[in-house]
């Protein structure tokens, strides 16, 4: 089997583990204390990555570590702003409304990098974001706070993923893993540290499964994968991928938190997912054409 494919699957496997972890934070947290959650989240990730990692860990040099530190600030933003939105509105509302950092990286990318997108892409933006509205509109026609962290958070995550992209075509990137996720938790501890109201060891069994199940399996694993594949993948293909999230995450959060799957969330759920598809179409059909003019002009 291929990298490219291997990573593909571990990608989808660990978009489970996001997904699922909508329910899990949501429980862990309740209302409160995102700081401190993501805190322990990023400390315990950090211990357990610089065990899998040692060797990088004894090697570390002042390039790595600022490389590290400057993806943590936009992936701690993100992160952040996604807890802060679960809660405010449903795990599965939220894990479809973070779905829309598919469209989001190609309009940064175009800004940026000022090329313009391909038709396909604004094709997927447009269903997306109707899907989103759908979503996130309320009956008074506004958005919810929730949503409105979560869209937030979904704007740093691509430029997270962004980052990383560039960051893996100029070098390897496995030894800045450690030292950005230590820059996290350090990020969170002084946050949580200003805030007046921190109770430093909550006595509730499913904050700290919570803190296990996402630092392990959220965390370490999936952006660990999700860092290394960048190399063989994408942002834009990777954003796709995560797409399978809010799947996983309606499905966990039914059965977890008793959540009901609306209609309306069916539909712009649906819409969004049917944007990854489109662009993820797009790109097979282009590859298969190429594939056959190639054959075509060796032929001729």
């Amino acid at each position: 089997m291929e990298k490219r494919t291997l990573f593909l699957i571990l990608l989808i496997l660990g978009t489970a583990f996001w997904g699922i972890s909508f329910s899990v934070t949501k429980l862990a947290i309740g209302h409160g204390q995102p700081l401190l959650f993501l805190c322990y989240r990023f400390l315990l990730a950090t211990m357990v990555l610089s065990v899998i990692f040692w060797k990088h860990v004894k090697n570390l040099n002042i390039n790595t570590i600022k490389t590290g530190a400057g993806l943590a600030i936009s992936l701690v933003l993100g992160i952040y702003l996604q807890t802060l939105g679960i809660t405010h509105t449903s795990a599965s509302q939220c894990s479809f409304v973070a779905g829309i950092t598919v469209v989001i990286i190609p309009v940064i990318k175009l800004i940026i990098y000022r090329k313009a997108a391909p038709l396909k892409i604004w094709i997927a933006a447009c269903v997306a974001l109707t899907g989103l509205f759908i979503i996130s509109l309320t009956d008074k026609l506004s958005i919810g706070i929730g949503d409105l962290y979560t869209i937030t958070g979904a704007f740093c995550f691509a430029v997270y993923l962004i980052q990383v992209e560039k960051k893996s075509k100029e070098g390897d990137i496995v030894p800045s893993i450690v030292p950005m996720f230590a820059t996290c938790a350090l990020f969170t501890f002084l946050l949580a540290y200003l805030q007046n109201n921190t109770v430093w060891i909550p006595d509730t069994q499913t904050f700290w499964f919570g803190i296990i199940f996402c630092a392990l399996f959220s965390t370490a694993y999936m952006y660990t994968i999700s860092n290394i594949a960048q190399k063989y993948i994408s942002a834009e293909r990777v954003s796709i991928i995560y797409l399978f999230e809010p799947v996983f995450g309606a499905i966990a959060a039914h059965f977890m938190l008793g959540e009901a799957i609306t209609s309306r969330l069916l539909i712009g759920g649906g819409l969004i997912f049917t944007a990854t598809l489109i662009s993820e179409l797009k790109w097979r059909i282009h590859g298969e054409m190429a594939i056959a003019n190639l054959s075509k002009q060796k032929k001729g």
